[in-house]
């Protein structure tokens, strides 16, 4: 066997390192460590709120101790707010890797609420962590260094996108991207945080396939009748 790099036999090589002296195997092994924690963390907290959630089911279903788990991320507050950030985090990579800038702007807008759509329909642990966090009174947020920055970027994004549908006659003049971003996110978030008691109130099942495609037709239209609603002729009295 041919001698290896660092005096060993082929077959082994030599562990890339990392920076501080960690090879790119631990480096590696500390991040999935990180992550089955906070993905633990995450389903924990979405199903019994900060109060509910026990740090001993976290490890568990991590598959690490308890003090391995607060070497990662800290004790029950710490591992609360990491899942929180990371709910955000996920949901603006999201958004911000909808390319509008190339899209024409009512198509931009119709890909932006649909993205916004799909988010809620794919991460009920995204509805779930909301609404905890506003139970809590926004007591964990605040506290979060990280969310704030989160937010800029996709405003001025909306921003420009309706800059260009201005500029172009399609869309109103005065339309504002934070309330218009509101406005999508609350339309959506209303659905899927209370699909459960509408479904029993109306006597059908708001979470069927016909069902979510015909309110996502529902939301786009109703936001695009406001961006447009400068060029719909008003009915006469």
């Amino acid at each position: 066997m041919a001698a290896t790099e660092g005096g060993g036999t082929g077959g082994s090589a030599v562990p890339e390192r990392a920076s501080g002296g960690e090879t790119g195997t631990a480096a590696s092994q500390r991040g999935d460590t990180r992550k089955a924690i906070l993905d633990a963390a995450l389903a924990e907290f979405a199903r019994h709120g900060f109060g509910g959630a026990r740090v001993s089911r976290i490890a568990e279903a991590a598959g690490v101790n308890k003090r391995m788990l607060y070497h990662y991320l800290g004790n029950k507050e710490a591992l609360y707010l990491a899942a929180l950030e990371s709910v955000y985090e996920t949901i603006r990579a999201r958004e911000l890797a909808l390319d509008v800038e190339r899209l024409e702007p009512r198509a931009a807008v119709r890909a932006l609420v649909r993205t916004i759509w799909n988010h809620f329909l794919e991460h009920p642990e995204f509805v779930a962590m909301l609404a905890n966090e506003n139970l809590n009174r926004a007591r964990y947020i605040t506290r979060s260094a990280v969310i704030p920055k989160l937010q800029p970027p996709l405003i001025a994004r909306i921003e420009r996108l309706l800059a260009r549908g201005k500029a172009s006659g399609l869309f109103r003049a005065n339309a504002d991207p934070l309330q218009l971003y509101l406005s999508i996110a609350g339309l959506c978030y209303f659905y899927f945080s209370n699909h459960r008691t509408l479904s029993v109130i109306f006597d059908r099942d708001f979470m069927a396939e016909e069902a979510l495609a015909v309110r996502l037709e529902h939301v786009t239209e109703v936001v695009l009748s406001y961006l447009e609603g400068h060029r719909r002729a008003v009915p006469s009295a």
